[in-house]
């Protein structure tokens, strides 16, 4: 603590002081008058007492008390002393009273929260004498003194020099206007009365010249005159001082001089410090007047504009130079223009997007902020930084383009299709028209993919979407489903034409064979097809009736097409739906579900030597480098088949799905993975499960009083769970799955979103849930490490996720190589096959020293 010594008479103002002088971090010694401060100064005179610095109100009027503290802090002892004169006004008694002593500062009670910072300043180290400079490591003052008296001159010139000036003699105008054009001053001091010409002149003559008109100008005479003075200041002197005067207050004076100086330096070196950084910014920055004329313009403005000179730019129109045209290359106009708009009102905005025009009238799509200028109260302009974002929205678009295409055969996906056929079947209800959905499903897909492999399998489903492409209409929709399966949407058909036209695809795929390696292989397919008029349920029904008529013509033999009917419908969905509704039933009453447990491992400390390690080694040696992490596993679903062969979820979660029984799945997996982490609970590796959840178990809405029941009942902490939203597109009711994820979080559960980037809803989910983790989606990982986009929307997506402070995790890593692509891409954590293969028991997933655990379980999904 810094000890002070406050002499306040209202003990208002000295309780304030004192509590803010405290947070600063001074020790406050608070007396109610001069006089008491008086005393206080003594018996530091005789140290007994310190005080690093004086803060007193100044007094109303002048009494003894207050004569003997200012004598006292002139004095010898005390004169280097700090003190901080707090005045209610700009009392000209104060501001002389601080100008003769040095380490003095006055200010307003106004402004007296600035105190700690004022007395901070005033406790700075205070430069050497002989070395008054114009700022840290900078020149000393250089003072030129002319005068006829060489007794005057000598005097003058030792008193400046012991003050830390460096002075140089003058004995006349003439000489001293020598002097001052050959070397450079800061000062000059003239004396007003000379044999010659009096020193009017040459202060004349120095303000009249470009190289000598900075310097500052004082007549110095030894008799007051009026008309002396205002001659004096008329020709350009801002200071006259008296010979006849104390010493003291000559050097006040001339002090105050210096000030002024070593102020004008300051603010000139912050001007070209604020213009080298104004200059070095990597943003375009402009300013301008409110009617839009610019003002300035920086070299990053220039060099995305392709101006060569600011010359080129200041003085016109930013409109007319820059913004005059809309992005589709129409002309704009003053009145409609925003930017014009915001120079005009004084708005303040941020990341505005529009376009800029360049010299070569090239348009550049640009994020603006516009900032308003204001000079003393007054506004006058704006300043506007912007930069080209032409790479930001290439990324977009190829974000974009990645979450509504498949990545292999450049169709557009299931998401977008599902968006068209959506919008068909309302159009379909206001037109009246008919159109035909096909599912497509090729026959033997697997085995050329197992015979000549998958680049084979690749080829074949490429060379099948162009077939396909070949059939379409502009007004038709075709798209990859996913595997093996195609889909393609014929607007506006005869009702009576459905039959052959569903047959025409079959017929156009299997016209020719598939050639590769040399061998030929023909190609079979099965087409569902399903009419869609006014009279069709929904979007669900529509898939589920072309599916069903692709099931029924598979099921007949294969290479068939099948026209949906609603009795064909009823008996294959029946047979198909009931079968697995009564396993179902039977796998929740008997337990034949099984949970697996998939390692998720962090990046952290990756290498290439690691990256070539087996399948064992990579998980565990990756946790052995994490220690301090926990052990995350990912909670798998499976069935149990008759045979005891593990039946991948994807087989059978559709029609639990139809026939509501999620919610009753996903309390079996919660109920049997808390009661596994029971049972290894007192593991010594800390471990953390992540369980999805399905939207039909939002929909019900007691899903985190089920949780809270459970974690009750099993004894597990909270922070071990991380609940994985799937399926996020079908939560219909957003606002009740954000309570129930709220209270989750609430009780200490984890929030993941799984296929994050797979498409721009899921953007919007960042916003609206609560979400501490994000699943990169599979499919995204596949071309990694030699596709370039893969790897750009990757990184991107990571730094979407840590702007958003949130945990990034990829899936389906399957070759090892992809790993440290992976961390440069800034990815927190991994799982796939690569990684780990699941376990079927939790704890011999976190028996991470026993030999002989398996390195894998059926490859069930």
């Amino acid at each position: 603590m810094k000890p002070v010594l406050l002499a306040e008479a209202s003990q208002t103002r000295r309780r304030a002081l004192s509590a803010l002088l405290a947070q600063h971090g001074f020790g406050v010694t608070a007396v109610a008058s001069l006089g008491e401060a008086y005393a206080y100064l003594q018996r530091m005179n005789l140290s007994t007492v310190n005080v690093e610095a004086v803060l007193f109100g100044w007094p109303d009027y002048t009494d003894g008390s207050a004569e003997d503290v200012f004598g006292l802090l002139h004095s010898d002892r005390f004169e280097h002393l700090p003190v901080l004169v707090l005045a209610d006004t700009n009392d000209s008694a104060a501001v002389n009273w601080r100008m003769t002593r040095p380490r003095s500062a006055l200010l307003l009670w106004s402004d007296y929260m600035e105190t700690g910072a004022a007395l901070e300043q005033l406790l700075l180290p205070t430069a050497p004498t002989g070395n008054l400079s114009l700022g840290v490591g900078g020149p000393a003052l250089r003072v030129l003194f002319v005068d006829d008296s060489a007794t005057i001159r000598a005097g003058y010139s030792k008193l400046l020099q012991r003050q830390g000036y460096i002075v140089e003699i003058a004995s006349s105008v003439a000489e001293g206007l020598q002097k001052a054009q050959k070397h450079s001053f800061d000062i000059a001091i003239i004396d007003y009365l000379m044999p010659e010409q009096n020193g009017t002149a040459l202060i004349s003559a120095l303000r009249n010249n470009p190289d000598t008109a900075h310097i500052l100008c004082a007549t110095i005479t030894g008799t007051y005159s009026d008309a002396v003075i205002h001659e004096s200041l008329s020709c350009g002197a801002v200071e006259c001082l008296f010979k006849s005067e104390a010493k003291d207050l000559v050097l006040a004076r001339i002090a105050s001089l210096a000030r002024t100086i070593i102020d004008a330096k300051a603010i000139d070196h912050e001007r070209r410090r604020l213009q080298g950084i104004l200059s070095s910014v990597g943003d375009g920055v402009y300013g301008v007047a409110p009617d839009g004329t610019i003002q300035f313009v920086n070299p990053a403005a220039l060099d995305l504009l392709h101006y060569s000179r600011a010359e080129d730019l200041v003085g016109r129109n930013a409109f007319e130079a820059f913004h005059h045209s809309n992005e589709d290359g129409s002309p704009a106009t003053r009145a409609t223009s925003y930017l014009n708009q915001c120079y005009a009102n004084g708005s303040d905005i941020t990341a505005w997007q529009t376009v800029f025009w360049t010299a070569h009238r090239r348009s550049i799509p640009v994020e603006c902020t516009v900032h308003p200028l204001r000079e003393d109260g007054e506004r006058t302009g704006s300043v506007v930084a912007f930069r080209d974002i032409s790479a930001r929205r290439r990324l977009e678009d190829e974000l974009r383009w990645q979450a509504e295409h498949d990545g292999l055969t450049k169709l557009n996906n299931r998401t977008w299709f599902e968006s068209q056929l959506e919008q068909e079947i309302g159009r379909l209800r206001r037109t009246g028209q008919t159109s035909l959905l096909l599912f497509i499903d090729l026959d033997r897909f697997k085995y050329i993919n197992d015979t000549a492999g998958h680049t084979a399998g690749d080829r074949l489903l490429v060379e099948v979407s162009q077939r396909l492409k070949s059939r379409l209409r502009g007004s038709d929709y075709l798209a990859r489903m996913g595997g093996d399966e195609f889909a393609v949407l014929l607007t506006n058909v005869s009702a009576n034409d459905l039959p052959t036209l569903a047959d025409g695809f079959r017929r156009v795929l299997t016209a020719t064979p598939f050639t590769y390696g040399g061998k030929n292989y023909r190609i079979t397919l099965s087409v569902g097809a399903a009419k869609l008029d006014r009279d069709t349920g929904s979007l669900n029904d529509a898939m589920a009736h072309a599916d069903i008529a692709c099931h029924i013509a598979k099921n007949a033999g294969r290479n068939q097409t099948h026209l949906y009917t609603p009795a064909s419908g009823r008996q294959a969905a029946m047979d198909v739906d009931l079968g697995w509704s009564v396993r179902l039933e039977e796998a929740l009453r008997t337990d034949r579900f099984v949970l697996c447990y998939q390692p998720i491992v962090p990046l952290k400390g990756v290498d290439r030597e690691l990256a070539t390690g087996n399948t064992r080694d990579l998980w565990l040696r990756q946790l052995e480098r994490n220690a301090d992490s926990d052990a995350l596993f990912e909670v798998l679903l499976r069935l149990r088949g008759n045979q005891g062969e593990l039946i991948s979820p994807g087989a059978f979660l559709p029609a639990a799905e139809r026939f509501g029984m999620m919610p009753d799945i996903d309390r079996w997996t919660i109920d049997n993975a808390l009661k596994a982490m029971r049972e290894v609970r007192h593991s010594p590796r800390p471990f953390a499960l992540t369980i999805n959840v399905s939207g039909q178990t939002f929909e019900k809405g007691d899903l985190p009083a089920y949780v809270t029941s459970k974690i009750v009942e099993y004894d597990i902490n909270p922070t071990q769970l991380v609940f994985e939203i799937t399926e996020s597109h079908s939560i219909g009711d957003l606002e009740n799955a954000q309570r129930q994820l709220h209270e989750l979080r609430q009780l200490g559960c984890q929030i993941a979103v799984d296929d994050f980037g797979t498409g721009f809803s899921t953007f919007a989910y960042l916003k609206q849930l609560e979400a501490d983790i994000l699943k990169i989606d599979g499919s995204l990982i596949q071309g990694l490490p030699d596709d370039p986009l893969d790897r750009t929307v990757i990184a991107a997506l990571t730094s979407i996720a840590e702007t958003a402070n949130k945990r990034t995790i990829a899936e389906c890593v399957e070759d090892p190589a992809v790993l440290n692509c992976l961390y440069e891409c800034g990815v927190d954590y991994v799982q796939g096959y690569a990684i780990g293969m699941p376990r079927l028991h939790l704890s011999l997933a976190l028996s991470a020293a026993d030999p002989h655990l398996p390195d894998a379980l059926p490859a069930a999904g």
